[in-house]
This record gives C-alpha cells, sequence and structure tokens, in this order.
C-alpha cells in the first residue's frame, strides 16, 4: 500500500512457503478472474482479427497463459515481491483493426519485432532513469484513477443486481470487522452462494479440453513493422508497463529495479510469439489487487499472492477453452462487484497517498482527474495521459518566477 513504509528492502529475503497463506491465494485467484473476465474476449477478436483459426487461437491462450504463469512466479520469487504481468489488453484492441488483413504470419513478425524493442528499452535502464523522476504523489494519483471505475463499478452493478452485490458488499464488511485477512474470501463465497441460489451460474458448458502450442513462422514486413510492431510497444510500454511499475512504487515497493521487470517481460514474449504471445507486460489493476492488504497484513509476504496468481495463469494456459468457460459462468455483476471490493483499500489509500503533500496535491489531482477521465489519443489510454497531465503540471507550477531586478537605491 502506498501508506506501507519501512520494511525490510524485498532483496533481503529469502522465499518460504511459511509466507503462503489462504488470503493470498485467493488475492491472486481474484486477479485472475478479473483480469481474464474483463479482456479475454478482446484477445479472442485481436486473435481472429490476425487470421488466426481456432486451434491458432487455442495456442495464443496457452502462449499467454504460460508466459504470465512464469514471469508471475519467477520474477516474484527473485525479487519478493508481488510481480503481477498481463497481456497487453490495450495491445490486443489495437491489433483488432491494425492487424486485420494482414497475413498471420507477418503479425507473428510483428510481435518478435515489438518484444525486440521492449527488451531492448527494458536492460538499458532508460526507463529505470526516466521513472525516477516521477514523484511519488503522481504515481498514487495515478494509481487511484485506474481504480476508481472499479470501486464505482461495485455500486453500478447493485443497481441491476441489487440482492447479489448488496450481500458480497455487507459480507465483505463485516467480515472486514472479525475476519480482516479473509474478509475479500468471504465476499466472493457469498456471491457464488447468492449467484448459485438466483441460477445465474452456467456450468452447464464447461468441458476438460488441452491447449495445444502451435507454431507458425514469423515473417517480417515494413508494413506490419510500421503499422502493427511499433505500435504495439508504444501502446504497451505507455499505457502497461509504466503504469504497473508506478503502481509498484506507490506500494512502496522502491527497492526492485523496474528495467529488468520490464526486459523479462519482453524476453517472454519474444520466445512465445510464435505460438501467439502478441505483448507479455507488468499488470496494473490486477496487480493492485495483490498488493492489497487483503491479500497479507504483512507487505513482505505479498508476494505469494502474485506467485498464486501465476499457478492460475499456468491452469489458464493448460486448459484455456476450459477456463474460459469456468470464469464466463460467473455472472459479470459478481465479477465486478469483487473486483471493486478487492480494491477499496488501495483506492483509499491511493487517494490518501496523493494528496497528503499541499505542495503536490493540485498535480497529482490533475493526474487523478486526467486518468479517471478515460481520455484517449492515438490510441492511448488516460493511464498514460494523466501522468503526462500531472508531470506537466507539476513542471508549471514549479517554474521558478524570475527575480524582480534590482532597484539603484541612488534613484
Amino acid at each position: 500500500m502506498p501508506h506501507d513504509r519501512g520494511f525490510a528492502p524485498p532483496l533481503a529475503r529469502m522465499p518460504s512457503l511459511r509466507d503462503l497463506s489462504l488470503s493470498a491465494v485467493v488475492a491472486g485467484f481474484v486477479a485472475v478472474l478479473v483480469g481474464f473476465t474483463s479482456s479475454a474476449a478482446i484477445v479472442f477478436s485481436a486473435a481472429r482479427a490476425s487470421g488466426a483459426d481456432q486451434a491458432e487461437i487455442a495456442s495464443w491462450m496457452w502462449a499467454l497463459g504460460l508466459g504470465m504463469g512464469a514471469t508471475c512466479i519467477g520474477l516474484s520469487l527473485r525479487y519478493k515481491v508481488p510481480v503481477v504481468t498481463a497481456w497487453s489488453t490495450p495491445g490486443a484492441a489495437m491489433l483488432i483493426t491494425a492487424a486485420a488483413g494482414l497475413p498471420l504470419a507477418q503479425a507473428i513478425g510483428a510481435f518478435v519485432i515489438s518484444a525486440a524493442l521492449t527488451v531492448a528499452l527494458g536492460f538499458s535502464g532508460w526507463l529505470e532513469r526516466a521513472l525516477a523522476r516521477l514523484p511519488a504523489s503522481l504515481a498514487a494519483g495515478m494509481l487511484a484513477g485506474v481504480l476508481l471505475r472499479f470501486g464505482l463499478d461495485v455500486f453500478v452493478s447493485m443497481q441491476s443486481h441489487f440482492a447479489l452485490v448488496f450481500a458480497m458488499l455487507l459480507s465483505f464488511l463485516l467480515a472486514r470487522r472479525w475476519l480482516p485477512r479473509y474478509a475479500v474470501l468471504v465476499a466472493l463465497a457469498v456471491g457464488v452462494g447468492v449467484a448459485g441460489a438466483q441460477g445465474g451460474l452456467h456450468l452447464e458448458k464447461l468441458e476438460l479440453a488441452v491447449a495445444m502450442p502451435v507454431w507458425t513462422t514469423p515473417q517480417f514486413s515494413l508494413a506490419a513493422t510500421v503499422g502493427v510492431a511499433i505500435p504495439l510497444f508504444v501502446v504497451t510500454m505507455a499505457s502497461q508497463n509504466v503504469p504497473g511499475i508506478a503502481i509498484l512504487r506507490a506500494h512502496g515497493y522502491r527497492e526492485v529495479p523496474a528495467s529488468p521487470l520490464v526486459g523479462w517481460t519482453g524476453v517472454a514474449t519474444l520466445l512465445l510469439a510464435p505460438f501467439g504471445a502478441f505483448s507479455l507486460s507488468l499488470a496494473a489493476i490486477t496487480a493492485a489487487i495483490c498488493m492489497g492488504e487483503d491479500a497479507h497484513e504483512d507487505p513482505r509476504k505479498r508476494y505469494m499472492a502474485a506467485v498464486a496468481a501465476g499457478a492460475f495463469y499456468l491452469l489458464t494456459g493448460v486448459f484455456g477453452a476450459t477456463v474460459a468457460a469456468a470464469f464466463a459462468a460467473f455472472p459479470q455483476a459478481l465479477v465486478m462487484a469483487i473486483a471493486g471490493i478487492a480494491l477499496l483499500a488501495t483506492i483509499g489509500n491511493g487517494l490518501a497517498s496523493a494528496l497528503h503533500d499541499p505542495q503536490e496535491r493540485e498535480p497529482a489531482l490533475i493526474t487523478f482527474l486526467v486518468t479517471a477521465s478515460g481520455f484517449t489519443v492515438f490510441q492511448v489510454g488516460s493511464v498514460f495521459w494523466g501522468m503526462v497531465a500531472g508531470v506537466l503540471a507539476t513542471l508549471v507550477l514549479r517554474w521558478r518566477k524570475p527575480k524582480p531586478a534590482a532597484t539603484d537605491p541612488a534613484r
């Protein structure tokens, strides 16, 4: 959390199974549930737009699940912090139009080029040096802006599914008082129970099916490089990796070098691109679920939530079609509610940290408002522009006014 300061540097600790807890496993599951249900349809559409058939779409899910699982687990255990990775949802949305009409092999070649650019930027250290100049209040404002709509969605979904969402919220508040570590689990269990009683769970179409990898030899073309690879790299970096790093910093994990995190997501994409991994990146929204107090009261042990998320992502990769149907069985209102409930504390702490310093309050507030607005330009989302607006406001407000010219006392 933004107020979690003073804990031991994460690199000083060794990972241990004793750090694993039920609350961390639940946080990891909720992160995967929210990430998968909120954007899997976009990935399927992107795969179809790129010319993938049914077997190749299953291969995309296999590659993405394997890549996210491996990077979540590997990076979290290496640095002992909750490093959650994800596919690039803005990148997938861009592919729906940008990759339409291109041969699949050329689209795969564009994925390889985009991944190579990510590796180069990540391991060069340029990104680290740029982010070191970023005020913590702006990162906190961006975090709160990113997550605001999830908090609002709890009450939006309550309008159409009052009994379900109210029962989840009430059970969360009651558990928060007497069983705080398991409050999200209690809310999820109550939600599933109420949804089942209302006939809202659709499990009848579940079939166990293992996804198989399909290799596509990359082909490189100028059109795919300019029209897909470079935009995919820019959108993923601006809308996923930069916010993902900022959220890590906002939660107090400042000892972790940002450059290798981004670099290794690029390496994973590079290796898995021929199988359909179009772009792996650091997560932002789902990462916050694994970094909150509900994952563990000790911030040094929250990395196990990301490890759990990685394990669930591996399952989504192996049983891609089955998991997609399982997640689709949950009512959308339940997914919206559990996401917002799991992020309530994170939103509150983000706002508190953003507005704490009066001298940085206005830039942080501008960052929060622009980020929350959904403002989009050049296919780059409001998360990036919120940070740009906050930096611009900081520069303007801190700009030193010229000193008045000294007057001659003899005059």
